[in-house]
């Protein structure tokens, strides 16, 4: 009798022990910030230094798109820039005959100005004169209008190719896969070699070292959580055991939801719940998908 008491008393402690390794607060899925990398231009992949399971540094140049066309597009740009403005006038050069004209009337003048103040000229030899350069700077006015609306004319044609210019120097800038974060390759969609479009996804990549566990919490529950607050996070270690991780509460819903299906009963699906995030540190065990449980830290 004395026996079976013990077996008794201990079989009720191992389960009460089972029961409190197995106690949890809320439960949930893990999942991470999952970036899908592509380019703002299309053709032939010709360098792609990623594969699926490779750690990858943010800012670094994976791969490159074949540039060929767009440089000999600039090229050509670069050329019809070029002839527009051998078109240029030489505005100086064209207004140089009519301002020596100017300047050898306007010597004229001082001298018949010279030779009516000392009585031997004749007044409409100076009225003459003055006519003359009056006509003259008319005529060199008019001419650097006309001159600099021809000028600008032509910088007007410049503009857009210049505009174009820039549009294909971006295009170079974006044919270079550049990897956005720091984090690690889930998946690959392209190969080297193979042609691709803009926005056409390349790889998919994920920050691991530190996962998210989004889990749901009953109404009741609600008044016991808050922004920052540190709990324990249980995730099984293939061992019929648990181990347990440090969490922080970063995010909590302010709208109710019904439990996802895939929460434990059929009863538990039509509950009302909060959904929240935690921050979790991943020392390699947690992977995307994978359950689990937490515990408020009293």
């Amino acid at each position: 009798m004395k026996k079976t008491l013990i077996i008794l008393s201990a079989t009720i402690m191992l389960a009460s022990c089972a029961s409190e390794e197995n106690a949890f607060d809320a439960t949930g899925t893990f999942e991470a910030k999952e970036i899908i990398v592509s380019t703002g231009v299309g053709g032939k992949i010709i360098q792609l230094k990623a594969e699926e399971g490779d750690s990858l540094t943010a800012n670094a140049i994976v791969g490159t798109i074949d540039t060929t066309q767009l440089y000999l597009r600039k090229l050509q740009l670069q050329a019809q820039i070029k002839a527009v403005l051998s078109k240029q006038p030489d505005i100086n050069s064209q207004i140089a005959a009519l301002q020596e004209q100017i300047k050898t009337a306007n010597t004229e003048k001082m001298r018949i100005d010279n030779l009516v103040a000392a009585g031997v000229g004749t007044q409409k030899q100076a009225d003459d004169i003055r006519s003359q350069i009056a006509v003259l700077q008319k005529q060199l006015d008019a001419q650097q209008t006309a001159l600099q609306i021809t000028s600008q004319s032509i910088y007007q044609e410049v503009a857009p190719l210049t505009m174009q210019i820039a549009q294909v120097d971006d295009q170079l800038v974006q044919s270079a896969i550049l990897n956005p974060v720091k984090g690690t390759v889930l998946t690959l969609y392209a190969e080297q070699g193979e042609f691709t479009t803009p926005g056409k996804a390349i790889y998919k990549i994920a920050d691991l070292s530190t996962m998210t566990l989004r889990a749901y919490i009953s109404g009741a529950q609600l008044a016991q959580i808050k922004i920052g607050q540190q709990v324990t996070v249980k995730i099984d270690n293939g061992e019929k055991k648990y181990s347990e991780l440090p969490g922080t509460i970063y995010w909590i819903s302010e709208k109710a939801e019904f439990t996802p299906k895939t929460i434990q009963t059929k009863e538990e699906r039509a509950n009302l719940v909060y959904a929240i995030k935690v921050k979790v540190p991943n020392n390699g065990q947690i992977k995307i998908g994978m359950y689990g449980e937490l515990i408020l830290n009293k």
